[in-house]
C-alpha cells in the first residue's frame, strides 16, 4: 500500500519531464524567435494527464498518512511541499485551459504558466529526494 503512492508520483514526474519538454518548444518560438516544432494537442493531453495524477498521488498520499499513521502532514517537508503543490497544479490546469480554449498571441500568460510549471517539476524532485528518505526511515525502517 505504501509504494502506490510514490510509484504514482514518479510515472506523474516522469510524464511532467515529457510535458516540460514539449513546453521547451514553445518557449524557444515565443521567447527566443527560434524555430521549433511544438505539439500543442500532446502538451495539453499530457499535461492534463500529469496534473490529474499528481493531484490524486497527493490525495493518495494525505489518505495513506491519515489512515496508516493516524496524522496530517506528519511527514514534515514532504507533506507541506506536497501541499505547496496544489495551487501550482491548479494554476498550471487553469492557464493551460484557458489559453487552449481562447487561442491568440501571448506572451506574459504562457510565460508566467511556464515559469510556475518549471517551479513545480523543481519542487517534485524535492519530493522525490524527501520521499525516498520517508520510505527509507519510515516504512522499510532502514
Amino acid at each position: 500500500m505504501f509504494f502506490v503512492h510514490p510509484i504514482f508520483q514518479a510515472l506523474g514526474t516522469l510524464l511532467a519531464f515529457y510535458v516540460l519538454g514539449l513546453g521547451i518548444s514553445r518557449f524557444r518560438m515565443l521567447h527566443l524567435q527560434q524555430k521549433a516544432r511544438f505539439n500543442w494537442k500532446l502538451h495539453v493531453y499530457l499535461g492534463i494527464t500529469c496534473a490529474c495524477i499528481w493531484l490524486m498521488g497527493i490525495c493518495g498520499g494525505l489518505y495513506m498518512v491519515k489512515t496508516n499513521w493516524h496524522g496530517l502532514l506528519i511527514t514534515g517537508y514532504h507533506g507541506k511541499v506536497g501541499l505547496l503543490t496544489v495551487p501550482f497544479i491548479l494554476f498550471a490546469l487553469i492557464s493551460g485551459l484557458y489559453m487552449h480554449i481562447k487561442k491568440k498571441k501571448r506572451l506574459l500568460l504562457p510565460l508566467l504558466h511556464a515559469s510556475l510549471n518549471l517551479a513545480m517539476v523543481l519542487l517534485a524532485l524535492f519530493q522525490f529526494y524527501t520521499g525516498i528518505y520517508i520510505l527509507q526511515t519510515y516504512v522499510l525502517g532502514i
